[in-house]
């Protein structure tokens, strides 16, 4: 199949992933309502959310529903597609998990941290293990404006893991503003497609296709105001399907520039607990960022919108960072 053709593939795997969430909204926001399935809002946080307590969330169930019927009619037995769907499964089970525990048994704290990243170590391991043994990927990087590579060995293993910690993490702690994750996940999902392309996986432009679609269609629901949030469910399944196309990729470290929201978000909130224990006083309003502009008045959609604009150039500098190898 001549790469033109993984581009239409890609194209009609993000129609079909669209088509599934557009499709699957106006069953599952009902059904999580009589379930009672709905978001807790910190009463630390902007006065104006408390209006979306209740809104149900594990909307993520939606958007890895679409990504894996999409991804597999498209792109078939791909072994790099399956492999990048497991990852997705599996992060976006340990979010499922915590979601249930935080909003149907009604366990404010959800899974316990130690619980939780002890989960995602056990991925990270398999899932670079897999890597380097049977996919045989090797244990190169890309290194961004050159095009050069370095191999870390075995240090590749703690690397990965904490490619994919961080990813996970960083999504989830992006989505806190109606379509703001979401939003930001098409945008790198299409970057990824194209460096996929760049680099000759082409099954993967297919998955990174199937992703963005399926934002997309969330984004009907989760547009402000949102009648629907992802949820861990989603936004830790995102973090590892990006990690994953990251990973296959040999573009780990592109990943920083790519998801520079992501970063940014994750950064917030490292240096307001350092400011804060360090000396006694916050450098930001709240963290993560994207609270802190709230709180200086920005509405919630300028903030979005802002967060997207910031998004794209990140993303095009991530690009022209990008030199694939083959």
């Amino acid at each position: 199949m001549q790469g033109y053709e993984f581009i239409i593939n890609t194209i009609l795997a993000a129609g079909i992933s669209i088509l599934i969430c557009i499709s699957m909204g106006p069953f599952m926001i009902p059904f999580l309502s009589r379930l009672k399935v709905g978001q807790n809002i910190r009463e630390d946080g902007p006065k104006r959310h408390l209006q979306k307590a209740g809104t149900p969330t594990m909307g993520g169930i939606i958007i890895i529903t679409a990504v894996m019927v999409s991804s597999f009619i498209m792109a078939g037995a791909s072994v790099e597609v399956l492999v990048a769907v497991l990852v997705m499964l599996a992060l976006g089970g340990i979010g499922f998990w915590d979601d249930y525990i935080k909003v149907v048994l009604k366990r404010s704290l959800g899974l316990r941290a130690r619980e939780k990243v002890g989960l995602q170590l056990l991925v990270g391991i398999l899932f670079a293990l897999f890597l380097i043994f049977y996919l045989e990927r090797g244990t190169s990087i890309i290194i961004p404006f050159s095009g050069n590579s370095i191999d870390l060995g075995y240090l590749y293993i703690p690397f990965l893991v904490i490619v994919l910690l961080s990813a996970s993490n960083a999504v989830n702690l992006t989505d806190g503003l109606d379509g703001l994750a979401s939003g930001v996940t098409f945008l790198v999902a299409i970057a990824f497609a194209i460096v996929s392309l760049m680099s000759a996986h082409y099954n993967l432009t297919i998955f990174c296709g199937a992703v963005a679609g399926a934002c997309l269609g969330f984004l009907v629901f989760n547009r402000h105001p949102a009648r629907l949030f992802m949820g861990d469910t989603g936004s830790m399944a995102l973090g590892g399907a990006v990690a994953a196309v990251a990973a296959i990729t040999r573009s780990e470290i592109a990943l920083i520039l790519i998801g520079g929201v992501y970063v940014i978000e994750t950064l917030s909130v490292l240096l307001q607990i350092i400011s804060y224990q360090t000396t006694g006083k916050r450098m930001f309003l709240m963290a993560p960022l994207h609270h802190h502009y709230e709180l200086k008045g920005w509405s919630e959609k300028k903030v979005v919108r802002i967060f997207w604009i910031a998004g794209l150039f990140f993303i095009l500098v991530g690009l022209w960072s990008f030199k694939g190898l083959g």
